[in-house]
């Protein structure tokens, strides 16, 4: 009886210590928070309305929750389980590609008509260079944070100031952006200029494996695809 009181006692300390880890917002802990706040956020404009996904995921039997409105975890695993059964990307994200599976259609607060067939081409190119090893979504991602910043007015106002901006971009600094795109990079520049925006309105992006920068760390992460870090 004495053991057990004492592995009580144990265990109810670690508890409380747990919830204290997670509650505190420290500079160690911070990403953690952050990235968990991006995934229970409700989901961005660029891709299809949540309530719809919920409502069509319920009525197939992926989804056994309320129809609320917010892509928390129950939602984004219920996803998942429709692109897996569809042979879709399983990021439980609903982009253009899975929606159009789920016969929705996607929000976009980017518009193509913006861009013109020079900024597609660049922006294929510098998909290419900078994440071709990475996954599509990856690979939409690093379109993305391009066209945020083109939105963003610390930035260049155009696709090619972005990409061009002085040390902006690895792979113009090396010359890999003098590689032709392939046909995926061009599907993936072509999905981002349409407002699929999986970094949920990041303007930076970092290999932690290989980042030099001491400012980079500075920055907030906000979710991770593959090896690239996202973060505002």
């Amino acid at each position: 009886m004495k053991k057990m009181m004492i592995f009580m006692m144990v265990l109810v300390c670690g508890l409380l210590g747990v919830a204290t880890s997670v509650g505190a917002v420290n500079a160690p802990h911070q990403s953690e928070v952050v990235e968990t706040i991006a995934t229970l956020d409700t989901v961005s404009a660029a891709t299809a309305d949540t309530t719809e996904v919920q409502k069509r995921l319920k009525k197939w039997g992926y989804y056994k929750g309320n129809v609320d409105g917010i892509n928390g975890p129950k939602t984004k695993a219920a996803v998942k389980a429709f692109q897996k059964r569809y042979g879709l990307t399983q990021d439980g994200i609903v982009g253009p590609l899975t929606a159009a599976k789920m016969g929705l259609s996607v929000k976009n607060t980017t518009s193509s008509s913006n861009y013109n067939s020079n900024d597609r081409y660049l922006l294929a190119k510098v998909i290419y260079a900078e994440a071709r090893g990475e996954s599509y979504t990856g690979q939409v991602a690093i379109g993305a944070v391009v066209l945020n910043r083109v939105e963003d007015s610390r930035f260049p106002n155009t696709v090619a100031g972005v990409i061009y901006q002085p040390w902006a971009f690895t792979a113009v600094n090396d010359g890999q952006i003098n590689l032709e795109p392939n046909q995926t990079a061009y599907q993936a520049a072509d999905d981002a200029l349409n407002g699929w925006d999986p970094t949920y309105g990041c303007v930076y992006y970092y290999n932690p494996a290989t980042a030099t920068s001491k400012w980079i760390w500075t920055t907030k992460k906000v979710t991770q695809i593959g090896k690239h870090v996202f973060a505002v």
